[in-house]
């Protein structure tokens, strides 16, 4: 997920007025600000943060189920993703498990996938250098959000990606392999080497985001240089299913588990029997309590760390608390035989609970100090530069410290950070982003890592920004695509989450991941004057793709023959792979929505940034960099509908092409809107209003076919009073009107996706349901079914789901030949024409699917992958 603000759009502010309303100038014209890359400043990152700080928005306060304060991206995108998958209520342990069993168990189709993702996605491609590229700030190769790292010293690493699994290198990093298809979950939320080399896997990303999946327990590699994990290698039962893994200690020969649901602990001995339930703060809230199907269970029990002084096994602290603040949030350790509080004794560490937020400790290899992060609620919610409390070390190695604090954000933003504006500062993101690291053989050399990565050789009296969050802003940064980023050095991409040092070729490195994927320095590398690092090396070469596609658009390449394909992606903006790449180039920036390619030209391009902030192109957004000097060069154009500027549209927002005349696209937010200039459209102005879908409603699925339109909403939208429906109508505005849904539950009470129109009839549409069915989902209507179809136009609708897998359903199309494609949480379903039942497509591993396109020729199906990629298929092959 991009950062809570991060309009990493690069939009100058002409005015800041006192309320805090930004004025832009449209991607047409040229920067008023007279330095290169003025717009790529964080000034209008903080004046957004300043304005949703400490108040939140209508539209958040609606959507916002956690109690939070934060109406940023980052958290809008989170409740979005979460809520297509749990309202109307709170979804039981196991749902997934089940539903990847009954997948696992369908026959299958003929064909199979084939990855054309799977070479180097490079950030800094000097091919797009346009307006709205993030091209040239420094992070080279990227790939998907990597959510842990582990590594050895005999030059074995481990990476755990957010949706794609765990891959392995032997070379130090790179040449990477995956090792955990076989298991139910691809979501990591924590990797950990035991003593006797074993690897732990703890699955479930934990960064509380949300556009990531819960997990399946927790697995052991006994063998982690040559074999795989299965689903024989869980540890214990089924008591971790259906949680996320925030992190795994061991000492005193157990291991301990910091969960969604409290904190667990199980032998490392013996791998079999049960997890035992350490610690819950709030019981009740726990699957099978009286509370379990509370709206805030998720909320009740998180469990962010566990510190074993390394002196006395049996001294254990935990941190318990949700990132915005509960009565529960704080430190405990055992008094008596009976988890206490600790109240005092910390020295600088708070331990009160308005300060105890998400936490991460780290002690080092001698015993002799434990270090630690720690987020504030209360600094999340009423400080507008950053929600970071501090760095702190316990000089005595004891977690019970006493603890002093060695940094804050101010002296962070000070140490060659790129984070230097008010209501954007280090720690913005202190809540989502945190690791920690102690050098092994330097108990007072340490990496800690926020949005950017900061070292100290000290013990903390001093701080390097090593790993800068860009290189725009600084001096040394340049736009010449001969340059690259100029006099700047490479470096990590932001938004960090997992740190490891190993060893390979007897010298040590320090691993980080973060939404970029992985990095790499020596240990005790070079810096220059600034502080910055000099010898960053991206680990992101093409073997290792978990890139998080929303979005996938395919087109014909009319200069290089073949097809053009593109894809939205988390945090990594939009990729462009020509026919003839070798590497793929990111011609737009930002968190990359959903995708528009003229079938017919493949450089005709629309790319959604956020809500609905549409970008168009008609030359791919190839460009040199010269639009500097002038807006004649600029090669892309700020073309967001108005519900844009209002706010009245989702994180990801429906956007579609009719299908009968690539000229007219769909775009839903509160209104459903078209425009009929195709790629041809300069202006927002160009959008005209088909049709109201009512205050506090917005769009969730749109399709359109000869000028029919379907258009799916909700709100509220989630669990707390969520309300769903359809409206019909025409792009010229008539004919609108509202289905009434039966209130018999035939059209199930969840998240409506997708739409898939029948190319030879716009009344016959088939329509996808997003969550559980009723066997899962506490919540009123939540009704059984995810496909359903209509033969009239969506006034009437019959579930075909028949042997479907209970799985969230994300999207569908109509193949040629009639057949129906189903993209869902665990891969692509297919009911062929004529038949009642589904197939499985092919095998790809537990990866959510978001969007199905078809080739222009329509001979192929493109699946966009939310964690491994973009892979197609023969659709003749398809039986």
């Amino acid at each position: 997920m991009s950062a809570p603000t991060r309009r990493r759009r690069w939009f100058t502010i002409c005015a800041i007025t006192a309320s805090a309303a930004l004025v832009a100038v449209p991607a047409g014209a040229a920067s008023s600000q007279g330095s290169p890359f003025g717009e790529r400043t964080t000034a209008q990152l903080a004046a957004e943060r300043l304005q949703s700080t400490g108040g939140v928005t209508a539209k958040a306060q609606a959507q916002d189920s956690d109690g939070g304060n934060e109406a940023d991206e980052i958290a809008e995108g989170a409740d979005q993703y979460a809520e297509a998958r749990t309202s109307p209520g709170v979804v039981a342990p196991g749902a997934y498990g089940a539903a990847w069993s009954s997948l696992s168990n369908l026959p299958s189709t003929g064909g199979s996938w084939q990855n054309i993702t799977n070479l180097p996605y490079n950030s800094d491609d000097s091919r797009y250098r346009d307006y709205d590229s993030n091209s040239s700030g420094g992070s080279g190769n990227v790939t998907g959000r990597l959510a842990a790292m582990a590594a050895d010293n005999s030059g074995y690493v481990y990476a755990g990606s957010a949706g794609g699994g765990v891959w392995r290198s032997r070379t130090g990093g790179g040449t990477w392999q995956p090792i955990s298809d076989k298991l139910s979950s691809q979501s990591t939320g924590a990797l950990a080497l035991d003593g006797s080399g074993r690897l732990w896997l703890g699955t479930g990303e934990a960064n509380t985001n949300a556009d990531a999946y819960l997990g399946s327990g927790v697995y052991v590699l006994t063998s982690p240089h040559h074999g795989t994990f299965s689903s024989r290698s869980r540890v214990g039962g089924d008591e971790l299913e259906s949680t996320t893994v925030h992190q795994l200690r061991f000492g005193g020969g157990k291991v301990y588990a910091a969960t969604s649901e409290g904190v667990w602990s199980h032998s490392t001995k013996k791998l079999s029997g049960a997890w035992k339930l350490e610690f819950a703060p709030n019981p009740d809230y726990l699957p099978g309590g009286s509370l379990a199907n509370d709206a805030s269970a998720p909320y009740k029990n998180i469990a962010n760390d566990i510190a074993i002084d390394p002196k006395d096994p049996s001294k254990v602290v935990l941190a318990v608390g949700w990132r915005s603040g509960d009565d529960y949030n704080g430190f405990y350790t055992k008094v008596n035989g009976t988890w206490t509080r600790i109240t005092s004794g910390l020295g600088d560490l708070p331990s009160d609970a308005a300060n105890v937020g998400n936490v991460t400790f780290a002690r080092s290899a001698d015993g002799s100090r434990y270090y630690a992060i720690e987020q504030s609620p209360e600094q999340l919610n009423t400080n507008p530069d950053s929600g970071l409390e501090g760095i702190y070390v316990s000089k005595s190695g004891s977690p019970t410290g006493s603890w002093t604090k060695i940094a804050d954000y101010q002296g962070l933003a000070a140490d060659g950070s790129a984070l230097t504006s008010s209501g954007y500062m280090p720690g913005v993101q202190a809540w989502y982003n945190q690791f920690l690291t102690v050098d092994p053989a330097d108990a007072q050399h340490v990496y800690a890592g926020l949005e950017e990565v900061y070292e100290t050789k000290d013990g903390g009296s001093s701080w390097s920004t090593v790993g800068p969050y860009w290189n725009f802003g600084f001096s040394c940064w340049n736009i010449d695509p001969t340059k690259q980023t100029g006099d700047c050095n490479a470096t990590t991409h932001s938004d960090q989450h997992g740190v490891a040092i190993g060893s390979y070729h007897g010298k040590s490195y320090v691993y980080v991941g973060n939404d970029g994927g992985a990095y790499k320095r020596p240990v005790n590398g070079a810096q220059d004057s600034s502080g910055h690092a000099t010898d960053w090396t991206s680990l992101n070469d093409g073997t290792i793709d978990t890139l998080q596609y929303y979005s996938v658009g395919v087109g014909k390449d009319l200069t290089y023959g073949g097809v053009s394909v593109t894809g939205g992606l988390q945090d990594n903006g939009q990729s462009e792979l020509r026919s003839n790449d070798k590497i793929m180039g990111s011609n737009f920036g930002g968190d990359g929505g959903d995708t528009l390619t003229d079938p017919a030209n493949g450089c005709n391009i629309a790319e959604e940034y956020v809500y609905l902030a549409v970008q168009v192109t008609q030359n791919c957004a190839v460009n040199n960099g010269s639009w500097i000097d002038g807006s004649g060069p600029i090669t892309s154009y700020s073309v967001a509908p108005p519900d844009n500027a209002t706010g009245e549209a989702r994180f990801i927002a429906p956007l579609a092409a009719d299908l009968k005349d690539s000229s007219t696209w769909i775009a839903g937010g509160r209104h459903v809107w078209v425009q009929t200039h195709g790629y041809a459209i300069r202006s927002g102005d160009e959008w005209t209003s088909a049709y109201d879908l009512g205050a506090g409603h917005t769009a969730t699925a749109v399709a359109s076919s000869g000028g029919k339109v379907y258009a799916a909403w909700c709100g509220p939208c989630n669990n707390q009073g969520f309300t769903r429906g359809i409206s019909v109508g025409n792009a010229d505005g008539t004919g609108w009107h509202d289905i009434t849904l039966p209130a018999d539950g035939t059209v199930p009470n969840r998240y409506l996706s997708g739409f898939a129109i029948d190319p030879k009839d716009a009344n016959h549409v088939y329509l996808a349901v997003n969550g559980f069915s009723r066997h899962w989902t506490e919540g009123p209507g939540a009704g059984v079914g995810h496909v359903f179809e209509s033969k009239d136009g969506g006034t009437t609708w019959t579930d075909i789901s028949a042997n479907l897998p209970d799985v969230p359903a994300d999207s569908a199309i109509v193949l040629p030949n009639g057949g129906l494609a189903v993209a869902t949480d665990l891969g692509v379903v297919y009911r062929a024409p004529g038949r009642t039942s589904w197939k499985r497509v092919g095998n790809l591993p537990a990866v959510a699917v978001l969007q199905l396109k078809l080739s222009p020729n329509g001979n192929t199906l493109y699946a966009a992958t939310h964690g491994r990629g973009i892979y197609t298929i023969g659709v003749r092959g398809l039986r």
